[in-house]
């Protein structure tokens, strides 16, 4: 079967039950909020000092604030007739989990399981407060909010051009000054240097995904970067994303503390390399974009894994 404009399945080894709510979550994507958790906790402290009871916490709230998020992005797309008219998406990476559209779950399920999923997250926040204070508070309001906003009405960030920047911020900032946050108690400046080139590069992952999408997304509104753009220029756009995120870690090595070594971060981002001139050469042809979305994903996870390496043990 081909995987554009594919169903998707529900794994076949996983309990029936079980599998249908892990699909819905979209696991692939989740290591994107475990990753800046990682440099959170290389930005706080030296590892011996860290309280890993703590962070297995700020772990857990993390990936279920982003399942739950990604579950109400689809209600809310389902809901749009967004998904509903997709038939260039690229499975598994583009056009939502396919659940409703599939009968999978039914969008009061996923609307309900959505809410769940983030009132867990809010909770284990709130089991936090102790340790991160009344800036943590914020921090995680900020985050709960920005992931029900990009797709959600009225506000419906994705339309309005602000969705990109505010998965940005979200992974970027917010996930790790927060994780910084729980382990000292105080804002971390250099969580905040190590966090932006990892958020600029979780937004090429966003960019990407966009371009087999545009056709339904600009159809029902969705007026993303790519569809506002048009995929010929949005692949440029992908260029000087990437090029940012660069800069944005070499000004963090400069004058933000980032260790030397962080530079090694230059290595995997090859990969966005490679994407790029797929991009570039294939920009209306969605279904040949599997492998630049591969290394997209694979360039941006292995660059935010060394990244956190780096701060680590290499200052």
């Amino acid at each position: 079967m081909s995987s554009v404009g594919a169903a998707a399945p529900i794994p076949p080894t996983a309990p029936s039950r079980v599998g249908r709510w892990l699909v819905a979550t979209r696991p692939g994507f989740l290591v994107a909020a475990m990753i800046p958790v990682l440099i959170g906790l290389a930005a706080s402290d030296h590892p011996s000092d860290i309280n890993w009871v703590l962070a297995a916490l700020t772990l857990l709230g993390a990936v279920l604030a982003h399942a739950g998020s990604n579950v109400l992005n689809d209600v809310y797309d389902h809901r749009s007739g967004t998904d509903i008219i997709n038939m260039e998406r690229v499975f598994p990476f583009s056009g939502g989990s396919r659940v409703i559209q599939d009968d999978v779950l039914s969008e009061t399920q996923m609307t309900r399981f959505g809410w769940l999923l983030l009132g867990c997250s809010a909770c284990i926040g709130l089991l936090l407060l102790h340790a991160g204070g009344w800036l943590l508070l914020g921090i995680g309001a900020a985050g709960l909010f920005l992931g029900w906003a990009y797709t959600a009405p009225p506000l419906r960030l994705v339309a309005r051009g602000l969705g990109e920047p505010a998965i940005g911020v979200g992974f970027g900032i917010l996930i790790p000054v927060g994780t910084a946050c729980v382990q000292t108690g105080d804002w971390s400046p250099l969580a905040t240097w190590a966090g932006l080139p990892y958020g600029l590069l979780v937004m090429l992952i966003l960019i990407i995904n966009e371009f087999p999408d545009v056709v339904a997304d600009a159809a029902t509104a969705k007026r993303n970067w790519v569809v506002r753009l048009g995929r010929r220029r949005a692949a440029g756009l992908y260029a000087v994303v990437a090029v940012t995120a660069v800069c944005s870690l070499c000004v963090g090595v400069i004058v933000g503390g980032l260790p030397l070594a962080t530079l090694f971060v230059l290595i995997p981002m090859g990969c966005h390399i490679s994407a790029w001139r797929h991009l570039r050469n294939h920009y209306n042809a969605p279904g040949t974009m599997r492998g630049a979305i591969t290394n997209t994903l694979l360039g941006s996870f292995l660059a935010g894994t060394v990244l956190a390496l780096t701060l680590a043990f290499g200052g």
